[in-house]
């Protein structure tokens, strides 16, 4: 196997690693490393749940004296800055590895080949860029939080053969069958918040909690856009406000009079006794809500509904992916039209996967870089 090949099947492997803790490390990134040596892996390592330790020094630890004259593959580079914990690229100059294999430089103006720069000044072999488009699709929350200060949006839309998702009225209608279900699941466990409008969550009564087994611990941040503050407070979300966190986006109350002004502040009063957080910012600036999530941690938004919600957020450039199944089952008369059809690319995206899961269909689009670059 030649040198080339070889690092770009362990740097794969370091990217698979980096998937387990996906939503799970806070403002930190969820890196993997390998400590390999000879063609064997020594060591492994990804970035703890909250963030620490980071996976160089889970993978340095393990190894101990082993990790002398290895090659570490990690899938962004070292940090090299002091934070709460001293620089990974220390650590791994200390502990004498003898080459770095990277797939992503860090953005991060703390770091960005500052990491790099210490480790070859002190003698260690640097190869960049393996598997970069690998590293990156991992690594997305981070880098749009970082570059673009906002949360990297998914789009999640299911759609019957009769181009619907729902129907009026009907309140929850089943599109996919358990399979597709259930990767919605695993997608909610590895986002930090979900959105939904306000139409879906009086029409559906959703928990959009996730509720697979060993996973309920994982379940994100629940954000409804209410403009009117209209959140049922006896509906599921608000009921389970207090075991995971529900944020009601609400404009401010109109100042047309008092009885509006009152009505407001009593619907407000209600949901704060429930546990809901009330967050003033207009639900239509979309660019405004997004800047402030980031800026309290979210790197990572999973946007579920309704039809309405998804075509703002898709005019508003402010789609990086998107998930579409397509169920097997049409709905019928009184169908919720998607603004979405599965088969057809929407403009500016790409397809990058596309599966059987059982009865239905799985399409994953990409923003195109050229779009993703301008957004």
């Amino acid at each position: 196997m030649t040198d080339a090949a070889e690092d770009q099947r362990f740097m794969a492997a370091a990217i698979r690693l980096s998937l387990r803790n996906l939503g799970r490390t806070g403002t930190n990134p969820s890196v993997g490393c390998l400590l390999v040596k000879d063609g064997t892996v020594l060591a492994t390592g990804v970035t703890d749940v909250g963030g620490r330790p980071h996976a160089e020094r889970i993978a340095l630890a393990a190894a101990g004296e082993g990790a002398r004259g290895a090659t570490a593959y990690v899938s962004l580079e070292p940090c090299s800055h002091h934070g709460r914990t001293p620089p990974c690229a220390d650590a791994l100059i200390e502990a004498g590895v003898a080459r770095i294999v990277v797939s992503v430089t860090d953005p991060d103006e703390r770091v960005s080949g500052r990491g790099l720069a210490m480790l070859q000044a002190a003698g260690i072999a640097v190869r960049t860029g393996v598997l970069e488009v690998e590293g990156r699709r991992a690594l997305a929350a981070y880098l749009t939080r970082q570059v673009k200060k906002r949360p990297h949006v998914t789009l999640k839309l299911a759609v019957s053969p009769d181009g619907m998702i729902g129907r009026l009225g009907a309140g929850q209608v089943a599109i996919t069958g358990p399979v597709a279900r259930g990767q919605v699941q695993v997608l909610r466990a590895q986002s930090d918040a979900i959105l939904v409008g306000i139409g879906t969550a009086r029409a559906d009564d959703p928990e959009l909690t996730c509720r697979l087994p060993g996973l309920a611990d994982r379940s994100p941040i629940r954000i409804v856009l209410d403009h009117d503050l209209r959140l049922p407070p006896y509906g599921k979300l608000a009921l389970s406000a207090r075991a995971v966190p529900v944020i009601a986006v609400a404009a401010e109350p109109p100042r047309f009079d008092d009885v509006t002004d009152k009505a407001f502040l009593a619907r407000r009063s209600v949901l704060d006794e429930a546990g809901v957080e009330v967050l003033q910012c207009d639900p239509r600036k979309l660019h405004v809500l997004l800047q402030g999530l980031a800026s309290r941690d979210i790197s990572s938004l999973l946007v579920e509904g309704g039809a309405t919600v998804a075509a703002s957020f898709l005019e508003a450039g402010l789609v990086d992916r998107i998930h579409l199944y397509r169920g097997a089952v049409p709905v019928g008369e009184g169908g919720v039209r998607s603004p979405l059809v599965p088969g057809v690319a929407p403009a500016g995206f790409s397809l990058v996967r596309s599966l059987a899961l059982g009865p239905d269909h799985f399409e994953e689009y990409e923003r195109d870089l050229s779009c993703s670059l301008e957004s």
